[in-house]
């Protein structure tokens, strides 16, 4: 489980395709590594996924974090795109007494959504995502959505997609500052806002039948 609430940001030292899935080795400073267990769950970009290795040198102000990602991962979300040097958004899972600053979020990317629009103004950005139809049922105005891992409250919408209004410390935090027009955002709609359409449209289903 995670808040959505960014900690920094790592590099990308390798994302390569080895023996069926991506070797993804990231570069992140040291004090986010700290008590960390092979098994560990880490938010990518949002996605949650499971320490195989890592290393934290005596000397160094940087560790590595190392990460399979099989293809139905790949498959649904941006990580496949991953190049050397590339930033990803990077959340340690919570611990008991953790602040709860965004949302609840588990970290199971529902699909990816496409950056149409930027547009920068003194002090602020507005974002607009379009997002394939069948998962905007989910999103309300003034709701949250996870973003690359983010706690975004949604802005204006419309059919097919929703802006975003972004501060300048979540545009420094995170990796969404970099986003440039026919990028791919990692998209996890609201468990509960998801709980309760489903169950509502199961509802009047059998209503009517």
């Amino acid at each position: 489980m995670f808040t959505g609430i960014i900690q920094t940001q790592a590099t990308v030292i390798n994302a390569n395709q080895e023996d069926g899935v991506q070797r993804l080795v990231l570069s992140v400073e040291r004090g986010y590594l700290g008590h960390l267990d092979i098994g560990a769950s880490i938010a990518i970009n949002g996605c949650c996924l499971t320490v195989v290795h890592f290393e934290v040198p005596p000397q160094d102000v940087v560790g590595q974090v190392h990460f399979d990602v099989i293809d139905e991962t790949l498959l649904l979300t941006n990580l496949g795109n991953l190049r050397r040097g590339m930033k990803v958004n990077f959340e340690r899972s919570v611990t008991f007494g953790t602040e709860l600053g965004g949302h609840i979020v588990s970290g199971h990317i529902h699909d990816t959504a496409k950056v149409e629009e930027i547009i920068h103004e003194q002090n602020n950005c507005r974002i607009k995502l379009t997002l394939p139809s069948k998962w905007m049922k989910y999103i309300m105005y003034k709701g949250f959505v996870s973003v690359n891992g983010a706690s975004l409250t949604v802005g204006n919408m419309d059919d097919n997609g929703f802006w975003l209004h972004l501060i300048p410390e979540t545009l420094q935090i995170t990796n969404i500052g970099l986003l440039e027009v026919g990028d791919a955002v990692n998209i996890e709609v609201d468990q509960h806002t998801l709980t309760i359409v489903n169950t509502v449209e199961n509802y009047l289903r059998k209503q009517s039948t």
